[in-house]
């Protein structure tokens, strides 16, 4: 099985997809890691009988992740910014909204751009689904919003430490925010909406200057290089191969209830980061090396040392993730190396 082999896969999943038909979904951030598998995955269900409207900022990005797309009368693209106002009259029956920054660099460097991404993003969707009978809005959020934890699993309900004063709380705090102004829209407007939280997502088509771990590591063994890791790899996380997160998505898009939040993690894959370096070094034979992070790294790091999430609610719906580390992170790699077209 190979990535796209699960993209085709999820396609099939049974699920209640005579929801989405004859309608319009727009998925923001379509270029990103899970908006993209997200976008493959709806123009890949074999009774396709809605429309894919694929929203982002870079259309060289665009054309090249969607060019086989391209010339079908059910896919279109919108070019357009989410801390704007959405500039079309087309009704969206569904939006997931995915679009955020998520790079560390961006963190250090651009604090304030993050946050408006993050809750302007939110607003402007929301007000524009508002006005065109939107049915449901799902907000992909993040496992971030629970902050340093006391060591127990995150559940739904949890809240943990964030500390409000640093700039690299722009990420964490903003996602709160744009969770609080979601249910808000529920409350006031009496709006559908339902909230993903992933854990730490990993996946093909991750763009160039995404420094996230995961990618730097694999960028690494690529080049035919040792891992360089900017700390010891003690922080344990929860991770999620993308076409599962995605396989998530829509079960809380079509099975979710109405103003609530789900984890997406998959359990298998608890691991530190120290470990997942390993895994990947291992595709290619490589060494784990620990260098010392300069000053804009350390202030784009994640502090919390432990971020394990609990899936029970997100099992209540049916949903299961289907492939573990080693599995996903070779899929990944060999999807990366195979740039032939997904037919």
């Amino acid at each position: 099985m190979t990535y796209r082999n699960d993209i085709i896969t999820v396609a099939a999943l049974p699920l209640p997809w005579e929801k989405l038909s004859d309608c319009n979904i727009l998925i923001t951030g379509a270029t990103g890691l899970i908006g993209c598998c997200l976008v493959e995955v709806l123009m890949k269900h074999p009774q396709r009988d809605y429309d894919v409207y694929a929203m982002g900022r870079n259309k060289q990005r665009m054309t090249k992740l969607f060019e086989r797309y391209l010339s079908d009368e059910r896919f279109h693209v919108i070019l357009s910014d989410v801390t704007e106002p959405l500039a079309t009259d087309q009704s969206f029956h569904y939006i997931i909204h995915a679009a955020s920054g998520a790079a560390p660099s961006d963190f250090s460097q651009h604090p304030v751009e993050v946050m408006k991404a993050n809750f302007l993003g939110v607003a402007n969707m929301m007000e524009y689904g508002i006005k065109h009978n939107i049915r449901r809005f799902l907000y992909v959020s993040s496992g971030e919003v629970y902050g340093e934890g006391d060591g127990r699993e995150f559940s739904e309900e949890y809240s943990g430490y964030v500390d409000c004063t640093i700039p690299r709380s722009c990420y964490p705090s903003s996602k709160r925010a744009s969770e609080t102004l979601c249910v808000s829209y529920v409350a006031e407007y009496g709006v559908d909406v339902v909230i993903a939280r992933p854990c730490h997502v990993y996946g093909p088509n991750f763009t160039e200057n995404d420094n996230r771990v995961y990618a730097q590591f694999i960028r690494n063994v690529l080049r035919d290089e040792d891992i360089v890791m900017k700390s010891t790899g003690g922080q344990f996380r929860s991770w999620c191969y993308v076409v599962d997160c995605v396989s998530a998505l829509l079960y809380i898009l079509l099975k979710g209830e109405n103003g609530q939040a789900y984890n997406i993690a998959n359990k298998s894959s608890n691991i530190s980061i120290r470990d997942l370096a390993e895994i990947v070094a291992a595709t290619k034979g490589k060494e784990v090396v620990i260098s010392v992070p300069n000053v804009n790294e350390k202030q784009g790091f994640n502090v919390v040392t432990k971020s394990v999430f609990s899936t029970k609610k997100i099992e209540k719906l049916g949903w299961l993730p289907r492939v573990n580390m080693q599995e996903g992170i070779r899929k990944t790699i060999e999807e990366i190396c195979n740039k032939s077209a997904f037919k």
